[in-house]
């Protein structure tokens, strides 16, 4: 039993970056954009057009390094969820495996120990052309307002929809705690038709998340670049079906059922 509780640490310290990440991710994506956290030298009449952006070293430079931090974030993601190398870190980490897959995601957005990844070394580019801004009034008022409320119901969406689909276990915590209690594999106590939805579903909150990448009150040119690659990501990985859209709606009807019997209770 000692070396098994000996992986609780561990699991616990992934946690604990996988949560600072995911609060850092909120700031990056959320926070910045909307309260303009992103100086602009110069103002805005200082941008460059489309054209003269192509011919700008001073913006395709920071383009090439944002959009380098992207691939190499998006490789990780991939590469450690695929069979094989998922097979390769079981054998040699053992029921750490999520909890390692989920740190090195973490490492990879928010690097407070290593260098040259995407939130801490993200270069905007201030100067670069803008797809839309709301600069004259009322818009620049309420469109950042309307941004912001849309933004604060998507994260309460994706972070209730990540409770729902056992936030314990996406994080590698229950695998260590059903280890430690000889249980076995949480994943082997579910439905079929639950782990052939989570093989098509590797992100869950897909809708959510596009919308927080693309409202925002200005959708300038390293913001374009993030929004188009990550929707480019996210729906690759995205393939539901008819027969997972068939259990998720079970799923939804029997929670809601569950929900509605204390009030039938009571009225009774």
């Amino acid at each position: 039993m000692a070396p098994a509780l000996l992986l609780i640490p561990a699991a616990l310290a992934s946690f604990i970056l996988a949560f600072g990440t995911g609060v850092e991710f909120v700031r990056f994506t959320s926070l910045r954009p909307l309260l303009g956290g992103i100086p602009e030298p110069g103002g805005p009449d200082a941008r460059q057009g489309w054209l003269a952006a192509v011919r700008d070293r001073s913006i395709l430079v920071p383009l090439a390094w944002d959009l380098g931090l992207l691939l190499l974030f998006v490789g990780q993601h991939s590469l450690m969820a695929t069979e094989t190398v998922k097979a390769w870190m079981s054998r040699y980490f053992g029921v750490l495996q999520r909890s390692l897959y989920v740190a090195c995601t973490a490492l990879a957005l928010q690097p407070h120990i290593l260098p040259q990844l995407v939130m801490r070394y993200w270069e905007p580019v201030p100067r670069g052309p803008v797809l839309w801004e709301a600069r004259a009034e009322p818009w620049a008022t309420w469109v950042p307002l309307l941004c912001f409320v849309l933004h604060v119901i998507s994260w309460l969406l994706i972070f209730s929809i990540l409770l729902v689909f056992d936030y314990a276990e996406l994080m590698g915590l229950k695998q260590v705690y059903y280890h430690v209690l000889g249980l076995g594999e949480p994943l082997a106590l579910k439905s079929p038709r639950a782990l052939r939805l989570f093989s098509h579903l590797r992100h869950p909150v897909c809708v959510e998340l596009l919308t927080v990448l693309w409202v925002v009150p200005t959708l300038g040119t390293d913001r374009l670049l993030l929004a188009l690659l990550l929707t480019l990501y996210l729906g690759l990985a995205h393939g539901l079906d008819q027969q997972d859209l068939r259990y998720l709606r079970a799923q939804l009807q029997r929670k809601l059922h569950l929900l509605s019997r204390p009030q039938e209770g009571e009225a009774e």
